[in-house]
């Protein structure tokens, strides 16, 4: 046993005191030199639930409320997802809506959708695939494939984190304003994915987890956010109670329970729409019946009123949907999952000093009868007339985006990607383009204006 004397007793008190200074003072040196910052706590905010069991599991952030206006004239819009985008229906109807219901903004499009991908594909291919066409506005839509098909785990939750970041800070460095979209809801178990794991509660509780973090990408990188997953979420839910029958179950996310049907694609326009803050006021008629007089709003004129048939032309066209309203394959249905018409498809007449208590108002081919009240009100023509004046050439726009929007899958997925594009990809764009430019121009011949007469006919 070593022999401990007094002096080395002291001799070790001694360098303790050292190494306690030294400790303390290097603390001190931390604290001057990083003083502790005030944590900011809350709002911690819900969005509201509806009393019903299938949403007893889910707690999902509230959104944002919607902006400002985000578009500006001569936007160029570059759509960007998955196989859902691939379908080309819910950024056809995007398209569509943009070039019929906003003709002054002269908005251009692309679609940018890629089967299986997640946010790691695109953000490999933006700088080849969309980036050089020099969009201004983006909206992005990912998290169905990223969420893998199995339980929620913060480590995934991270990766889609970082790379939905990564995406939003490459199109801001190119100046390009963004509308962050989030996953939609499940309604089945994706089958043909081998390695799934869970059941379907487990996959939207998943999917709502990669929702909860889109917003948070959103808020700290200051830009849109398009809710998609919540409101697909109760549709599913209400659309099944109110349109299911015996034969036919009502399915918005689609038969095989990934890729929606019109109904689910409309929730889903309508999320990315709102999100651009469009105000959806297309326009307004409005007759005074006593002193014989009319007037039109916002891209309409009125050419003659007798007191009786008012005759209009417009420069700008409602979203014209048509369908059951029981059947996910129909935008119609959508229409009654979510207030489409009331906050983006606005076409109002509105009929003072009228004698007598009803109305017959036709419009084209169609009749309808509204109260007094009701057309003192205003009545949303979009709404209520589902075939209507504009109806032809809306279809013939709407067919020119689509036959646009199918050949710009296969420039960027088999040209751009082809052989040749590895031999000299700036020929393959030009070559392409070449192709691709007298599709976009037709949709602008197919939007011409429209005249068109609405009779009141006092009952």
């Amino acid at each position: 046993m070593p022999i401990t004397t007094s002096r080395n007793r002291v001799s070790s008190g001694w360098w303790q005191l050292v190494l306690l200074s030294f400790v303390l003072g290097s603390e001190q040196v931390c604290v001057a030199q990083n003083p502790p910052t005030e944590i900011s706590l809350g709002p911690y905010e819900y969005e509201t639930k509806p009393e019903d069991p299938a949403f007893e599991k889910f707690n999902p952030a509230k959104a944002p409320s919607v902006g400002a206006l985000l578009l500006r004239s001569g936007d160029k819009l570059a759509i960007c997802g998955d196989s859902i985008t691939e379908q080309k229906m819910y950024s056809r109807i995007m398209e569509t809506y943009l070039t019929v219901c906003y003709p002054e903004l002269q908005i251009t499009c692309r679609q940018y959708g890629w089967s299986g991908e997640k946010t790691d594909g695109f953000l490999r291919r933006m700088d080849n695939d969309c980036l050089r066409f020099e969009p201004t506005i983006a909206t992005l839509c990912y998290g169905m494939n990223d969420a893998r098909y199995r339980p929620f785990d913060i480590t995934n939750g991270n990766w889609y984190r970082d790379h939905y970041t990564a995406i939003v800070r490459k199109f801001q460095s190119a100046d390009v304003r963004v509308v962050l979209g989030s996953p939609g809801a499940s309604g089945r178990l994706a089958t043909w994915v081998k390695s799934r794991s869970g059941d379907l509660d487990e996959h939207n509780l998943n999917l709502c987890a990669l929702r909860d973090i889109a917003i948070e990408v959103a808020k700290n990188e200051h830009c849109a956010f398009a809710d998609i997953f919540w409101p697909m979420y109760q549709a599913q839910v209400f659309g099944d109670q109110r349109f299911s029958t015996d034969a036919e179950k009502y399915e918005v996310a689609g038969k095989d329970g990934i890729h929606p049907g019109w109904a689910g694609q409309l929730i889903m326009a309508y999320a990315m729409l709102r999100a651009m803050g469009i105000d959806g006021n297309l326009g307004e008629f409005e007759v005074d019946l006593q002193a014989k007089t009319a007037t039109a709003q916002h891209g309409h004129e009125v050419q003659d009123f007798d007191g009786q048939t008012l005759r209009i032309k417009s420069n700008k066209y409602p979203f014209c949907a048509v369908g059951p309203d029981d059947k996910d394959s129909s935008l119609r249905s959508g229409m009654q999952l979510v207030p489409f018409n009331d906050h983006l498809n606005r076409l109002t007449l509105r009929i003072t000093n009228l004698v007598s208590q009803q109305a017959k108002i036709r419009w084209g081919n169609t009749s309808l009868t509204f109260s007094k009240e009701e057309l003192a009100a205003g009545i949303n023509l979009a709404e209520r007339f589902h075939q209507n004046p504009f109806s032809e050439a809306f279809n013939r726009v709407d067919e020119a985006v689509y036959a646009k929007q199918a050949y710009e899958t296969e420039q960027i997925k088999r040209e751009f990607h082809g052989p040749e594009a590895r031999k000299d990809i700036e020929k393959v764009v030009r070559d392409t383009e070449a192709k691709r430019t007298p599709l976009a121009a037709a949709i602008q011949s197919a939007m011409q204006p429209i005249e068109h007469e609405l009779e009141i006919v006092p009952l």
